[in-house]
């Protein structure tokens, strides 16, 4: 029974990266969520990092796309083909042959319908069971937060797709907003910045570079700059330009202002006795937009609240479902089924 209990796996499926987590080895896979396709067969010719570097740089009867939309499926088919390819290499061998349980990591927002498309992706590329579970309260789960303790933690987990907030005590989400807004959206600002404000036309890949590289959250003493490529607008012709740190915090801004205004909404839904607690514990913030340089002083800024960065916030969803598969019994309230969650969509 210990064999195929082993191969049970935890998966954060997200807009941007995929992560793995086999029950007893780990985060075995983080990966992009692209899968490459030929449009004459329909075939699937490449997943993970490999398809990512054909995005915007393939032929034309080949697409590159990401089958994830804003956390949940957009594109049923190739993210079955997805979950199947990814679940496999994890393994080395075809995964269906031990037919595992699954934990999957869903925005706290979804509907029925979206749940429905995550449960039947997993069983479709061979589940025996699919679980799912909102991610702030497997980010919690992941980031060590007490969240059996009869207390208020504050958790707000910025992904590609969505920004997920909540506030958990005794094992429930009391008070949870889901804005779908994220690390996307931030590309998105500041490709449409470099467009209106400098006339230069470039991509998605070089826009996540620019957010890498000089994207902050708050003023810093010293401001960077940033050579940037494109196509200038009216000539047609490749043209570069500098950018500083305080042009890309400006395209930001927007995006900042929803993901700050969605944690207000939640703090406003807590009841007060558990505000107290969070005021005492701080927030906790994971997610790629953790990575944010300043981030955290800003939201401090905000909230008048302790802020602090998960450690290793990249993986702290996956971690969570990983801890779940190993306690199934003690945590089986948390799983989505069972869910009496308060979520507003804002």
């Amino acid at each position: 029974m210990l064999g195929i209990w082993s191969a049970d796996v935890g998966i954060d499926l997200g807009t941007a990266n995929t992560l793995i987590h086999v029950r007893g080895r780990g985060i075995v896979l983080n990966e992009p969520s692209v899968v490459a396709v030929s449009k004459r067969t329909g075939q699937v010719l490449a997943v993970g990092s490999e398809a990512r570097r054909m995005l915007g740089r393939t032929p034309a009867d080949i697409v590159a796309t990401r089958p994830l939309r804003n956390g949940v499926i957009a594109d049923f088919e190739h993210t079955e083909q997805m979950i199947r390819h990814f679940i496999a290499r994890a393994h080395n061998r075809a995964w269906h042959v031990s037919h595992p349980r699954v934990v999957l990591g869903v925005p706290s927002g979804v509907t029925e319908v979206e749940k429905r498309a995550v449960t039947d992706a997993a069983t479709t590329a061979g589940a025996r069971e699919a679980h799912l579970i909102e991610e702030p309260m497997a980010a919690a789960i992941g980031a060590g937060l007490p969240i059996q303790a009869a207390g208020g933690s504050m958790i707000v987990d910025i992904g590609g797709g969505t920004t997920e907030v909540a506030v958990i005590s005794l094992g429930g989400v009391v008070a949870a907003t889901s804005v779908r807004v994220g690390g996307d959206e931030m590309d998105d600002a500041i490709v449409q910045y470099v467009r209106r404000s400098m006339g230069l036309l470039i991509g998605e890949r070089t826009a996540e570079d620019i957010k890498v590289a000089m994207g902050s959250a708050f003023p810093r003493p010293d401001e960077k700059s940033f050579l940037v490529r494109g196509r200038d607008l009216i000539s047609g012709l490749p043209k570069t330009v500098e950018m500083t740190g305080g042009h890309v915090r400006e395209a930001l801004s927007g995006v900042l202002i929803d993901i700050v205004r969605a944690v207000r909404s939640t703090l406003d839904a807590t009841p007060p006795e558990l505000v107290e607690d969070v005021m005492e514990r701080g927030i906790v913030v994971c997610g790629g937009g953790a990575l944010l340089e300043g981030f955290d002083q800003l939201l401090a800024h905000e909230t008048l609240m302790p802020v602090r960065i998960a450690e290793d916030p990249l993986t702290c969803v996956v971690r969570g479902t990983g801890i779940v598969l190993e306690e199934m019994d003690s945590l089986n309230r948390v799983l989505l089924r069972t869910r009496r969650a308060r979520a507003l969509r804002v």
